[in-house]
Formats: C-alpha cells, sequence, structure tokens
C-alpha cells in the first residue's frame, strides 16, 4: 500500500511539472505578448541590409517629398518641369464619370467598414479577456489613402501634381499597424498545397496585407534577396523570387514614363514581432513565427513551409526589409476586370506559345475582343514597354477598372519579378511593340526625352529612389541597364517606322488608329 501511494504521488508531481512548463513556455509567453505595451522602436540600430545575417546602418528619415522635389541642378525637377508633364491630358475630365468613385457613397461605405471592425475587435478582446484603453478606430475624410482612392480618374492612379502621393507614402512607412494578415489568395490556398507543382502558389511570397492606424491597407511584401545577387541564368521566370525593391523601384518608373498606374509604393524596415505577430488575429499565421538559430524572429508560409523549408524569411533580429503597395479601394466600390494577356508565356519547362513562334500573332490579336479596341492594344504595348524596362517576364494578367471600359488604362500591379538580371536584356517581353508596330505619340515623346543627356533615365531614376528609405534601392548596374533597354525600345520604334512609315506606327490621341499589317513590307 505505500509503494501505490508513493506512485500517486509521483504521478501527480510529473503532471505538476508538466503543467508549470507548459504554463511558463508556451500560454505564458503568449499572454505577456498580448499585455505589453506596443512601443515603436526608437531607431533602427540592428536593421538589416539584405539578409538576416548582413547588418545595415540605421535608416535615414525622409521627409515627404513632391515629384522632382530635388535641389538646384535636380534632373528629376527639371523633368516634371518640362512641358510633356504639364500638357493637359486627352481625353479632358468633364465630371463624375471620369471618376473612379462616387465619394458619398465612397464614405459611406468605408464608415461601414470601420464600424465593423470596430465591433469585430471589441469581440475579439472579450473572448482573450484583454483590456484596451484604446478609443473606438474613426473615420477621418482627410487621411492620405481615402483622398488617393477619390482622386483616381481616367487618367491614372493619380494625377501628376497630386500632394496626396507624397502624404500616403510618408503614412504608410510610419504609421504603426493595427492588423496583420495574409491575402485573399494566400488564404484560398492554405491547405491546399501541391508540392508536385511547378509554378508554386503565390504563398511562397509571403505576402501580407498589413492596416495601419487611419484604417488603410497596404500589401508587404518581405526581402528575399540581396541588392546585387542576380537570378541565377538557369531559373524560369515563374520560380524567381519576388524582390522588394522591384515593387518600389517600379512605382518610381512608372511615376517617370508618367504612366502612373502603379500603386504608390514604399520600402519600410518592418518590425516583424510588434507590426505583425502582436497585431494578428490569424491563429495560422502566428503559429509560422520562430526564432531561428541566429536569435532572429522568423515566419514563414504555412502551406510552402510543408514543401520547402528555405521559405521562411527573418528580421535581425526583428528588423525586417519590405515594400508596402497601397491598396486600391475595395471591388464592392470599384470591380476591376481581369484579362490574360495576349502574350502570355507558357508557364512550363517545355513548349511555346503561339506569339513565340508566329511572326503575323499581331494580326489575330486585333481581330479578337477585347484586344480589338486600339485603344487597349495601345495600352499593352505600353505596359509591355514598361515590363521591358524592368526585365519582368511574369506578366500573364492585367486588370483595368470596369468603370472606364475597354479603352481604360490597365493597372500595372506586381512588379517584384522585375529587376532580377541586369546583365540580360529580354527582347520577348518587346513582342506587342515589335510584332504591332504600334505606340502612342505620348509614350514615345516621353522615352525620346528619356534618352536625352539633361534627361538621363538612370539619373533621373537614381535621383527619385533617394527618396525612399531604404536608399540604394537599385544597385548602379540596373540603373544603367534602364538607359541600355531605353535605346533598344527606340530603335525597335525606329525600325517600324522605316517598315511602315511613321503615320502608321506613331498613334495620335489615347486611342489612336487601326494598326497596321504586322508581317513585313
Amino acid at each position: 500500500m505505500p509503494g501505490l501511494r508513493r506512485d500517486r504521488l509521483r504521478t501527480l508531481l510529473l503532471l505538476g511539472v508538466l503543467l508549470a512548463a507548459d504554463l511558463y513556455f508556451h500560454l505564458g509567453p503568449r499572454v505577456r505578448r498580448r499585455l505589453r505595451p506596443r512601443e515603436r522602436p526608437p531607431g533602427c540600430p540592428c536593421a538589416r541590409r539584405a539578409t538576416p545575417s548582413a547588418p545595415r546602418p540605421a535608416a535615414r528619415h525622409v521627409p515627404p517629398a513632391e515629384p522632382g522635389g530635388g535641389g538646384p541642378g535636380s534632373k528629376l525637377r527639371a523633368l516634371f518641369a518640362h512641358p510633356l508633364y504639364n500638357e493637359p491630358e486627352e481625353p479632358p475630365l468633364l465630371g463624375p464619370e471620369d471618376s473612379l468613385l462616387a465619394g458619398p457613397e465612397a464614405l459611406r461605405y468605408y464608415r461601414r467598414k470601420v464600424a465593423r471592425w470596430n465591433r469585430r475587435h471589441k469581440i475579439y478582446k472579450e473572448q482573450l479577456n484583454l483590456t484596451s484603453l484604446d478609443p473606438p478606430l474613426q473615420l477621418r475624410l482627410e487621411t492620405s489613402w481615402i483622398q488617393f482612392h477619390l482622386g483616381i480618374s481616367r487618367h491614372g492612379l493619380y494625377s501628376r501634381s497630386s500632394p496626396v502621393v507624397s502624404k500616403l507614402l510618408h503614412d504608410m512607412r510610419h504609421l504603426p499597424t493595427i492588423s496583420a494578415d495574409y491575402s485573399q489568395d494566400e488564404k484560398a490556398l492554405l491547405g491546399a498545397c501541391d508540392c508536385t507543382q511547378i509554378v508554386k502558389p503565390s504563398g511562397v511570397h509571403l505576402k501580407l496585407v498589413l492596416r495601419f492606424s487611419d484604417f488603410g491597407k497596404a500589401m508587404f511584401k518581405p526581402m528575399r534577396q540581396l541588392r546585387d545577387e542576380e537570378t541565377p541564368e538557369d531559373f524560369f521566370y515563374f520560380i524567381d523570387f519576388q524582390r522588394h525593391n522591384a515593387e518600389i523601384a517600379a512605382f518610381h518608373l512608372d511615376r517617370i514614363l508618367d504612366f502612373r498606374r502603379v500603386p504608390p509604393t514604399v520600402g519600410r524596415l518592418v518590425n516583424v514581432t510588434k507590426d505583425i505577430l502582436e497585431v494578428t488575429k490569424n491563429e495560422i499565421l502566428q503559429s509560422v513565427f520562430f526564432i531561428s538559430p541566429a536569435s532572429n524572429v522568423c515566419f514563414f508560409a504555412k502551406c510552402p513551409y510543408l514543401c520547402k523549408t528555405e521559405y521562411a524569411v527573418c528580421g535581425n533580429p526583428h528588423l525586417l526589409e519590405g515594400s508596402l503597395s497601397a491598396f486600391l479601394p475595395s471591388l464592392n466600390l470599384a470591380p476591376r476586370l481581369s484579362v490574360p494577356s495576349p502574350w502570355i508565356r507558357s508557364y512550363s519547362l517545355e513548349g511555346k506559345e503561339e506569339w513565340e513562334v508566329n511572326p503575323l500573332y499581331c494580326d489575330t490579336v486585333k481581330q479578337v475582343y477585347p484586344h480589338s479596341s486600339s485603344g487597349r492594344l495601345l495600352n499593352i504595348i505600353d505596359m509591355a514597354i514598361f515590363d521591358f524596362l524592368t526585365g519582368n517576364m511574369d506578366r500573364h494578367h492585367y486588370e483595368t477598372f470596369t468603370k472606364f471600359g475597354d479603352d481604360g488604362f490597365l493597372i500595372h500591379l506586381d512588379n517584384a519579378r522585375g529587376f532580377g538580371r541586369h546583365s540580360r536584356d529580354e527582347l520577348s517581353i518587346l513582342s506587342p511593340l515589335s510584332q504591332c508596330c504600334r505606340i502612342k505619340r505620348k509614350t514615345l515623346s516621353h522615352l525620346q526625352l528619356l534618352a536625352q543627356a539633361d534627361y538621363r533615365l538612370s539619373d533621373v531614376m537614381r535621383e527619385s529612389l533617394l527618396e525612399d528609405q531604404l536608399t540604394p534601392v537599385l544597385t548602379e548596374p540596373h540603373l544603367l541597364a534602364l538607359d541600355r533597354r531605353l535605346q533598344t525600345v527606340l530603335r525597335t520604334v525606329q525600325g517600324c517606322i522605316e517598315a511602315h512609315g511613321e503615320h502608321s506606327v506613331v498613334a495620335n490621341g489615347p486611342t489612336g488608329q487601326s494598326a497596321p499589317d504586322s508581317g513585313p513590307s
């Protein structure tokens, strides 16, 4: 009988030890993390430049700046002061039908969203027995993201001289986050990862949606690759990393080309603990955080981690570089149409698409709606020139706002696979231009201006990127590659003019005229 009592005592002691260990190592840290007040880091002394093990100096403070806000002798300022960047745009904006959103309707929608977020946040805190002195969120009309949404028009995502963009970039760089979550496409993929797929789902890129204290949202893409590291020659375009600095550089290039079709994008040093882990309500996202052997805070995408463990990204120990791209208005307010590109690639290890083997392919495209619209085709050629300059081979779809119809501008989303290789120019990206031999006069005029020494593309890009907190965003070889590729575009246009005549190649106005035959003359 005494032996039985001792066994019971040992069992109780063992259970007590296990319970204490669970409280100390599991439940305790979670409770402390929830209750600890959030403080912004005083600086960035432990930020890294490009990898978890490579330290970088503290990021400098960059005040909000208007486009072309350089000092005396600024090529960027001179560029935006040029008549090309100040002439009236066609067609003129005449009324509400030329604006994407109706102001009163949009504000009612956003107020309902804020009220629902406050209710859900209150319920969430009550379920966890958390107390907070933070007042409910209030929607303010003057916030930069609301003004950005209300300013989208038929001409582009923002006007040339809009002060809202600079304010929006500043807010995304500095405002504290209040929530973090997976994007909708990644949520749909959770638990459905097929490791045999050649093209992995978007989750491998660890995109997260961050919401700020002004209720604005941005897409966060963390750093995955060193600035001076080129994409290996043996990599297919569809398995390449997505680069945060490519998203930032694409926004600046798009603005310099006067397209204004890339959502405002800015670099930021994100504290993955305070800005993501401590504000997310998604238990799956919470579960993928861990401490690396180097004592850095890391996280990964749930589905791809089951396939490849190297998909995790790490802070140093908490700070991680990333790009933040402003969200466009909700699809409930501004529906968008996603259309496969006529020049889509095969996305397989072998085989080619028709456009890769048929030099007369553009004749077929021009017969098929919606690309039978001259304005749509010219916009696709604009996008091809933009992608060629960045080296982005991954443009499989494009999106337009349905309100603006077939001639509406194309939104240049998802540019993270650009700027991968500065030593190679992928001429196939220019196929829409070389096969259709068509270009807007406005686009051509801007390209010709940027080829001049006083407005050299590499120089104005270098100056524009200095505005970003993560400067240098691009290495010098990538900047110089822009000049080389620009000359290639101009030579391609010149070849088309010699073959078909300027009248047939250069389109006047936003929609132009019917294109010439694609075949050689």
